[in-house]
């Protein structure tokens, strides 16, 4: 897709490509994505168990030739303090070794200045502790090393060698990171096996949704289940059911206005041609001229009809866009302008008029346009010298009624609903002028401004139209 950018100073191609940049996750497709995330969740978790078991492992192993070291170490201290054991020690050395194997050992006893026994390499500092014991333990070459002396001189230096330990760690190893690597590769496949069997409801959603998109079939898709997916598929058929709705009335409208704009087009094309022949060489003194002038009122009067007609249907199919202006409108003053056109079309009847203060938020030429089809509506039912009465009753603080009777015959009560539906006309009305479809833009206009609309008898025989808007009282003046 492309998109043309504003002309100006812009030195750059004259087109963008909309989408050129989507980052690589964009253009992924949605179960290598899941997969991947799954891929990725499972690589760290396994990763850092393993780093875990390694890590402890390590640790329990020298913690355990810790504890082993400073028990021999604890045992060695005891006899250097015995008689015996110092006149034997190059042969108590040779002794422990043998029965300790991989295992060093040095000894200072008690007041002696010099080691006796193996020279192992020291490194690091004491640890004293409350009984005056001090230890060390730390690890040169190799070997795990520890020193420990007791409180009364005497000192005792082993060293273990941890070639095997390494050894076992390293094999530790080896094996966690197999397991890791096959936990992955598994991870991988689960993913993959789970991301596909997930998305196999959405892929059936965009299966159907593709089927509407290439058929144009606004049917409902199956729902299974009740979860997420199920929830989004009926908010995607309660889409669909407006959508056809809407392309019912469309459909309707279209219907309709073609049927509505035949007859007069039919009529003037007649009347037209007629002034046309009559107009030609020749055709002079074939009606008169009283019918002739009868006959540009009839084109006139047509042109007329069809104008209004129009603007109804425009009117109609207008909707609440978002650019709409939406002011404060004061009710009073739009019903006293509308009187003022409405007289001048039928100054014959009598107006009685009863208006209260009344603001509220909503589009001026919308409502100044439905007060004056239901006053025109009242006036052209109402006999000469009839009387139209308007009248303004607040019913709650943020409610107002606002009541049109007039002196007509009336509406049958099986046909007050239906006054309200686009070009419906009663069977007795139908040879009377208009397009039937001033009350369905009342209706429309006051339901889009949160109002409603009801008909019922007047008090003398005629139609009363009872409207409801929301809004507030104002503290200005009618003007009525």
């Amino acid at each position: 897709m492309l998109r043309r950018p504003a002309t100006g100073g812009d030195t750059s191609s004259p087109y963008v490509a909309v989408g050129a940049h989507e980052s690589w996750s964009a253009r992924t497709p949605l179960p290598w994505r899941l997969a991947l995330l799954t891929f990725a969740v499972v690589a760290f978790a396994v990763g850092a168990v393993t780093f875990l078991a390694y890590w402890s492992v390590s640790l329990s192993i020298n913690a355990r030739v810790d504890r082993e070291l400073d028990r021999k170490a604890n045992a060695v201290l005891e006899n250097l303090v015995d008689p015996l054991y110092l006149i034997n020690l190059e042969w108590e050395i040779q002794h422990f070794k043998e029965y300790s194997p991989g295992t060093r050992l040095a000894v200072s006893p008690p007041g002696w200045s010099f080691v006796r026994g193996d020279a192992i390499p020291l490194d690091g500092t004491f640890r004293e502790t409350a009984e005056g014991v001090s230890t060390v333990v730390h690890a040169v070459g190799g070997e795990r090393v520890l020193l420990k002396s007791d409180g009364v001189g005497g000192m005792v230096i082993l060293a273990q060698d941890m070639s095997g330990a390494h050894e076992q760690i390293a094999s530790l190893g080896a094996v966690l990171l197999v397991i890791a690597l096959l936990g992955i590769l598994l991870a991988v496949a689960s993913g993959l096996v789970v991301a596909t069997a997930g998305l196999k409801p959405l892929q059936r959603l965009q299966r159907a949704v593709d089927h509407i998109a290439d058929t144009d079939e606004l049917r409902p898709i199956a729902v299974y289940g009740n979860d997420t997916l199920a929830q989004l598929t009926r908010s995607f058929n309660a889409m669909l059911a407006t959508l056809q709705e809407s392309r019912r009335r469309q459909t309707e409208l279209v219907a309709d206005a073609g049927h509505e704009l035949k007859t007069p087009l039919t009529s003037m094309r007649t009347n037209i041609e007629l002034l046309m022949m009559l107009n030609r060489e020749g055709a002079a003194g074939r009606i008169t001229e009283q019918d002739h002038r009868d006959l540009e009122r009839d084109v006139l009067a047509q042109m007329t009809e069809m104008s209004a007609l129009i603007g109804d249907l425009v009117e109609l199919a207008r909707e609440d866009t978002p650019d709409t202006v939406w002011e404060s409108v004061e009710l009073g003053e739009a019903i006293c302008s509308s009187l003022e056109r409405v007289r001048r079309r039928r100054s014959d009847v009598d107006f009685e008029v009863t208006l209260l203060p009344w603001e509220l938020s909503g589009e001026q030429f919308a409502l100044n346009r439905a007060v004056v089809n239901l006053l025109d509506n009242a006036a052209k039912w109402s006999p000469p010298e009839g009387v139209v009465r308007v009248a303004m009753r607040q019913l709650a603080d943020d409610r107002v009624e606002l009541t049109v009777a007039d002196s007509g015959p009336g509406i049958r009560p099986e046909d007050r609903e239906r006054v309200f539906e686009r070009f419906y006309r009663s069977p007795e009305n139908r040879s009377q002028p208009g397009s039937g479809l001033g009350l369905a833009i009342v209706k429309q206009t006051l339901e889009r401004h949160g109002g409603a609309i009801r008909v019922s008898e007047s008090d003398d025989g005629g139609t009363r139209m009872i409207v409801e808007l929301p809004g507030r009282r104002s503290a200005g003046d009618p003007g009525e």
